[in-house]
């Protein structure tokens, strides 16, 4: 069965060609980061009409890759939320007219569960059960995850983000955006024992997080420096990394201890940060566990993990291939265990 699925959620926009039994074929994305660097963050209205522009060429250059066309799909899977809902109404709007023109199965994907899923398109693959750490610059959650539709909220941030907390502190230091990666290639150069920060909930009995405090103190942090001192810049930018980090794995670590799995799956855009990975390796062996990532090239929004997802859904029996929809929502707002 081909799968053709697609992400609009926010400031990427992906397409990919996916089948149920050899798994991806072929993805095409694009990053409107550029356009949005002359703002210091997303413009919403900008998103959505780079996602109008964007989506038909890289429909059919996704298709092309392949070697497939549109009479070869099967079924059609797209983004339906959480994210900005204009852009989320683009990847839906125009996946839905595919479905309907072709009679084709369409099938609404809960933006996370791409992500939590998209380490299944790795080699090696972890097998369900697993804990799942998500990760990126609009969602921190734990979820357990014992099959394709079956998640159980553990943890998650109670305010910021991990990567929010990555983008804000970036612009705390003058660096441009996105602020995570640019925050840690200034970190390698940096002593993150020059500055004691907090690390919020580190020792607290649950499974929650909180990052807001960590960019407040850093906000204190640089009103006592030399604006000039381009050391102390590197070394907050070192120990913040250094206190986001400690957190996720401390939490992550806390989660396999309470459910008593062994495999950890990490998503989302900052399981890309080196940092995490390696003290994430390091802690884990100790408690005889794993880290599972996918590939560095889809921790980002991607529609691989779309397409995947919606493979999944079908093979599992939770979207019925007969079944045709001649409407269709985004939600802005979703919570990943009510999709």
């Amino acid at each position: 069965m081909i799968v053709l699925g697609f992400e609009s959620s926010c400031d990427e926009t992906g397409v990919a060609v996916v089948s149920a039994e050899s798994g991806l074929l072929a993805h095409a994305l694009y990053s409107q980061v550029e356009m949005h660097q002359a703002y210091g963050g997303v413009v919403p209205e900008l998103a959505s009409r780079d996602h109008v522009r964007r989506v038909l060429p890289l429909t059919r250059q996704a298709l092309n890759d392949a070697g497939l066309t549109l009479d070869d799909v099967d079924a059609v899977a797209y983004t339906a939320g959480p994210g900005l809902a204009g852009a989320l109404l683009v990847g839906a709007s125009v996946a839905q007219a595919i479905a309907w023109a072709r009679d084709l199965p369409s099938i609404a994907i809960h933006h996370l569960e791409g992500h939590l899923l998209s380490p299944l398109l790795a080699t090696p693959r972890p097998e369900f059960p697993f804990v799942a750490l998500l990760v990126s610059g609009g969602h921190t959650q734990l979820m357990r995850v014992d099959g394709v539709g079956r998640y159980e909220l553990l943890g998650e941030t109670l305010d910021d983000a991990a990567g929010e907390a990555f983008d804000k502190t970036a612009k705390l230091l003058g660096l441009g955006y996105p602020g995570g990666p640019a925050l840690s290639r200034l970190a390698e150069s940096g002593r993150a024992d020059r500055f004691d920060l907090p690390r919020p909930k580190l020792h607290s009995p649950d499974l929650d997080f909180s990052f807001s405090g960590l960019k407040t103190a850093v906000l204190t942090r640089m009103k006592t420096l030399d604006p000039d001192d381009a050391q102390a810049r590197a070394d907050l930018a070192a120990a913040t990394q250094d206190a986001i980090v400690s957190v996720l794995v401390a939490k992550a670590a806390k989660a396999l201890e309470a459910t008593g799995l062994k495999r950890l799956v990490v998503a989302g855009g900052v399981g890309a940060n080196r940092l995490l990975r390696e003290r994430l390796a390091t802690h884990l062996a100790r408690l005889r566990a794993q880290a599972f990532f996918p590939p560095l090239e889809l921790c980002t929004d991607n529609g691989a993990m779309i397409a995947f997802a919606g493979a999944l859904r079908l093979q599992a029996g939770l979207a019925d291939p007969a079944e045709r929809h001649t409407g269709f929502t985004v939600q802005p707002r979703w919570p990943l265990d009510a999709a």
